[in-house]
Parts: structure tokens; sequence; C-alpha cells
């Protein structure tokens, strides 16, 4: 198996986990608070997590200090990315906060601009543009279309964004394991603190099983999602990140009834044209130098 191939299969293992997770904790914050599901999901996902881990021999820290600091910060990135897309997930219909979140390869593109000094060109400036036009599209800033819970969604990719920048500055050395173990644990950590403010209701036979279910799912989309960023071209392997759309668009529609309307489903069209092409540029202009 190519690295590009491994690299595809596993950004599509990470969007599928990653959905259907969604979908079992939309479900479970009918009835469950988000910080009590956060600590249960976290509690099980971090011992499943350690278990692995420990079996792989991959729990080290023989890896730079630089690298060390690297963790933490993706560590508080994805606990502010858990805290505002779950808050999202909960008010508004899975597709829409998923397609909000398609715009990360030009929220990437457009940090690394900012922050390491990449260089790109009109081209794709007109797509990263595009884009951002189709994600105003999705959550329709306007006093019939808007939600405050789509900032919560925007909120959300902001902190993916700076994930995936944090990820991708990484070095080799660091195990994708330790990675994710500290990532669970940081957020079981926080949501238990946060939750014993909110308060904690009885968990019926129904819900434990959701919650069961999706710390396992999240287990998969955390590991995917550190080891996607490590193998095979970026540019290959970023647009199959969309097929995470196909199954919010199917899940949505099975599980809650749900359907984008015409103007979201045009914005979140946008969004993803102007992600592909911004990747096929990418791709491009590392053939030609």
């Amino acid at each position: 198996m190519t690295p590009n191939v491994k690299g595809a299969l596993l950004m599509m293992s990470s969007m599928a986990a990653f959905t259907v997770n969604d979908t079992l904790v939309k479900v479970a914050l009918q009835e469950m608070p988000l910080f009590q599901l956060v600590t249960i999901r976290g509690m099980l996902a971090t011992v499943l997590v350690y278990i692995l881990a420990r079996n792989l021999g991959a729990l080290h820290l023989n890896f730079p200090r630089h690298d060390k600091w690297l963790v933490v910060l993706r560590c508080i990135a994805e606990v502010s990315a858990t805290f505002f897309f779950l808050t999202a997930l909960k008010h508004m219909p899975l597709a829409n906060v998923t397609a909000v979140l398609q715009a990360l390869p030009l929220t990437v593109t457009l940090g690394a601009v900012l922050f390491f000094s990449e260089q790109i060109g009109w081209r794709r400036i007109t797509a990263i543009a595009v884009g951002f036009v189709g994600m105003l599209l999705i959550v329709r800033p306007g006093p019939d279309g808007f939600s405050i819970y789509a900032l919560y969604a925007l909120a959300a990719m902001a902190s993916v964004t700076v994930r995936d920048l944090i990820t991708r500055r990484m070095s080799a050395a660091v195990p994708s394991m330790v990675v994710t173990l500290a990532t669970s644990l940081t957020i079981t950590l926080t949501a238990c603190v946060v939750s014993a403010f909110e308060g904690w209701v009885p968990v019926s036979v129904e819900n434990g099983a959701l919650v069961v279910s999706a710390a396992v799912f999240v287990l998969i989309g955390y590991l995917s999602s550190v080891m996607v960023m490590r193998v095979g071209e970026v540019g290959f392997i970023a647009p199959f990140r969309y097929s995470s759309l196909i199954w919010a668009l199917g899940l949505g529609w099975l599980v809650f009834d749900e359907w984008p309307d015409t103007i979201t489903m045009f914005g979140a069209a946008l969004v993803v044209a102007a992600g592909l092409f911004t990747l096929f540029r990418e791709r491009s202009d590392q053939a030609a130098e």
C-alpha cells in the first residue's frame, strides 16, 4: 500500500468515525448535559487509548521539548474545538455543522500563509474568498437565517484549523498514540471539572450504549486524524476529507429527518469546490517546484 492510498483510507476512516460519533452524541445530548456526556465518553476513550498504546509499546516521551509544547498546544486547541463543535451540533442540523467544517482546507491554507509565511498565488486566494462566501451562505448571517450557534460552528472550525497547523509542525519523532492519549485525557479532565458546575443526570441504558459507542468511534477518529497528517501527500489526501459531508447528509436524513435547504446546499457546494481547487493548485505548484 502506497503512502497516498494509506493516507486516503485513514482520512476517510477518520471522517466516517467522527461523523458517526457526532450522530450518536447528538442523539444522547437530547437527554444528557453536554459536559457529563463528554466526561463519560472521554473516560472510556482514554482507557481504550491507553490499553491500545501499552499493547503497541507506543507510550514514551523520548522526543524534543519543542514537540512536547506542540502537543500541549494541540490539546488546548482540541478542547476548544470540542466545546464549540458539540454546542453547535446540539442546536444545529448535523449536515449544516459538518458543511461549515468543510472549509478547513481553505483555512489551513490561509493559516499557513499567515503564520508560516507560505506563498500562494492569486488563484488560491480567489478560491479561499469563494469558499468564505459559501460559508456565509451556510451560516446565513441575516435576521431570517442566522443562528447564534452558527458562531459556535465557526469557532470550532477556527480551533480545528489551529489544531491541524500545530500537528503539521510536529516532527515524526512524536508517537501518534501519545498525541491521541494526551488529547483524550485533556478533554476528559476539562469536561469533568466543568461538569461539576453543570450538574449530572441519571444515565439510561440507551444513552449509556450511545456514549460507549461514541467513545469507540471517537477513538478511531482521533487516532486516524493524527496519523493522516503524517503520511502521504497532503494534496492527494486532503480531498477525501469531504467524504464527511456525504456521511452527514445521509445520517442527518436517516436519524434526524434533516435535509439542508437549497441555499445551504449551494453554500456547501461552493466551499467544497473552492477547497478542491485550492488543493489541486497546491499540488500543481509542488509538482512544478
